[in-house]
């Protein structure tokens, strides 16, 4: 069986050789995850894991970035209660059920029982590394960069890189790219164990990951499915509650003048000047 599907605005589908190929297209620049990533990511990664004819699928960006992360100025009306002076009880309990359901939509990735192999290139950003932490897989191109770029804009990493990344990459890289914000290449991507392989363009990574989807579907499914399972056995606990707790956080933390004030630096182009209120 063979499909294309363009009936989502921010994803394109694509079903051959029982791989499914999944490519996010914005709209926003930089496929910047807005609220039709945010509704379509979970209906395609759920309808992909009840596909009987689906064994693996290649996740990826369209043109020469995977992801800038989250859409500020498309999600700006969903913020802006919580981040009004004095919010109640209404706006963070909203606002807590926003976070679940944007983690919601990240973990359908991870739980999909056909296995994910990421290819990144260009630009991996915030909700990008949240994404990417979900699949199974990652290979990257020479040019991919990456970041946490969550505490450089006055948040908490909300969606699943704090739970997902220190079992890929460890602790103590966790805590350096989270704490400080940084880019980092490919080279240093696939030297922590970020990224499997790094390849010389964004067509050779792509190749890659179809390449290891194709011999990921090659194998008995069932059999796929259990080892998959297994491994994600003991780890599933863990990342739940770790979910659980920082959506918590986040509804009761998240307002403070240095948010705003990374948001209006942003939108402004100039650095931002954070006070600690």
């Amino acid at each position: 069986m063979t499909y294309r599907s363009t009936d989502y605005q921010a994803f394109e589908l694509a079903v051959a050789d029982h791989v499914a190929e999944v490519t996010l297209i914005g709209p926003g620049p930089g496929n910047a995850m807005g609220p039709d990533f945010w509704s379509e990511l979970a209906v395609i990664f759920t309808e992909l894991d009840a596909d009987p004819d689906v064994r693996a699928v290649v996740l990826t960006g369209a043109g020469k970035h995977f992801s800038y992360g989250l859409d500020l100025a498309a999600m700006a009306g969903d913020l802006s209660a919580v981040l009004a002076d004095g919010a109640k009880a209404k706006a963070r309990t909203d606002f807590h059920g926003m976070v679940r359901r944007m983690q919601s939509a990240i973990t359908t990735v991870a739980d999909c029982r056909k296995p994910v192999v990421a290819a990144i290139s260009g630009w991996c950003i915030g909700g990008g590394v949240d994404l990417i932490t979900a699949a199974d897989i990652r290979v990257a191109s020479t040019d991919a960069k990456f970041s946490v770029r969550e505490v450089r804009v006055a948040m908490v990493a909300d969606v699943g890189t704090l739970a997902r990344l220190p079992q890929i990459i460890g602790d103590g890289h966790t805590r350096e790219l989270a704490l400080t914000g940084k880019d980092v290449d490919a080279a240093r991507a696939e030297k922590i164990g970020l990224v499997n392989d790094v390849y010389d363009d964004r067509d050779a990574a792509l190749a890659a990951a179809r390449a290891t989807a194709a011999e990921i579907a090659a194998n008995p499914p069932l059999v796929v499915q259990g080892i998959k399972d297994v491994l994600d056995h003991s780890r599933s606990a863990q990342v739940n509650d770790s979910l659980r707790y920082v959506a918590a956080w986040n509804a009761a933390f998240l307002p403070s003048l240095d948010l705003t004030e990374a948001v209006t630096a942003m939108f402004a182009k100039r650095p931002p000047v954070f006070t600690g209120e």
